[in-house]
């Protein structure tokens, strides 16, 4: 067992085990470093299924006024939320998130963990990296949200689906693909899966490169701070100079709170990149059940253009996106990094 032995002013001995190394003399290893891909998995798939089903009531009403011509406002919307609980119960607000869950889990579960491999991979993993080279940043949470949506796009398809049906057409998720299957043939389970890549680009590079932005120059800033409030402390104090300078070299943490507010931030930025992109999508999933055929990304650009105009068609919803948007991303972005944390500092 490996001893650190430490002198004390007095000149006695003391004696404590570093708890990082084990009897063998070979550094303990956390959780987190232990299995980086599982912990990546794990609070990836934690922080997607979290947050999506505390917006799930707003998500479902923003995808019924996407792909209906009814102008859309903020009463509107919450008269459509009380609409729906008087005729199908509270449950409805939570229709379709079986078929969000299976979704959100897996593509929350890729795309974090895709982002931490993306980042090794172009040598953007830590703070100095992404100063060098910023836009590799930005490329990493792109490449990230492609690996994620390109796995799981037909389950983002079923969950769109289920949202805006009546209970009687679509029962539950399987239900979905096999009368999308047997009616409109396996290639109806990619529709709309173009608007949906060039969406997810913007997005998910926005979003990962502002927060973690936000994130690491908060840190700077309580760093400094917290080093300037020590200086003063171990002056009044007359303490030691060694013991300051440790001192202020360990790192802060932010609070949950300050990594929700970046992930807010982040999330704000991200959807208004891709928001028109996202209606063409939704547009396209659920062109069946509307009667509208929407079959090529500029057909239905040009088709919701000419009808509902830019206000009212492409950015249509977009400010119930600024109230969900925000609230999604930020909680997702927290739960992850307080998971991903927490099994950092376990040890097994």
């Amino acid at each position: 067992m490996l001893i650190t032995v430490l002198i004390s002013r007095d000149g006695s001995q003391g004696k404590c085990v570093d708890d990082r190394l084990e009897s063998s003399g070979e550094p303990r290893l956390s959780i987190a470093e232990r299995f980086p891909i599982a912990s990546s998995l794990c609070a990836g798939a934690f922080a997607g299924a979290i947050a999506k089903t505390v917006i799930a009531p707003l998500d479902r009403t923003k995808i019924n006024f996407q792909i209906r011509h009814i102008p859309y406002s903020l009463p509107k919307a919450f008269h459509f939320l009380g609409e729906s609980y008087r005729k199908d119960g509270l449950s409805s607000w939570w229709r379709g998130n079986t078929a969000t869950m299976a979704r959100v889990i897996p593509y929350a579960a890729l795309q974090y963990t895709a982002h931490e491999q993306w980042k090794k991979t172009l040598r953007v993993e830590t703070r100095e990296e992404r100063r060098k080279r910023p836009f590799m940043g930005f490329v990493a949470g792109s490449l990230a949200g492609v690996t994620a949506s390109s796995l799981t796009y037909p389950l983002d398809l079923a969950r769109a689906r289920m949202a805006v049906s009546r209970c009687e057409m679509y029962k539950n998720l399987g239900e979905v693909f096999l009368k999308i299957w047997h009616h409109e043939g396996p290639q109806a389970l990619y529709r709309g899966f173009v608007p949906s890549l060039l969406g997810v680009v913007p997005y998910a590079g926005a979003s990962f490169f502002t927060y973690e932005w936000l994130k690491h120059h908060r840190l700077d800033l309580k760093k400094q701070c917290e080093s300037r409030g020590r200086l003063v402390e171990s002056r009044n104090a007359n303490s030691r100079a060694t013991e300051t300078t440790e001192k202020v070299s360990v790192p802060g943490e932010l609070h949950p709170m300050e990594r929700l507010a970046c992930g807010a931030i982040a999330g704000l930025i991200g959807q208004s990149c891709s928001y028109p992109l996202d209606i063409v999508r939704r547009r396209m999933q659920t062109s069946r059940l509307t009667g509208k055929n929407y079959r090529t990304i500029r057909g239905t650009i040009l088709h919701i253009w000419k009808h509902e105009g830019l206000r009212r068609g492409l950015f249509k919803g977009l400010s119930m996106n600024w109230i969900k948007g925000p609230i999604a991303v930020g909680t997702s972005f927290m739960v992850y990094d307080v998971t991903r944390n927490f099994l950092g500092s376990h040890y097994l």
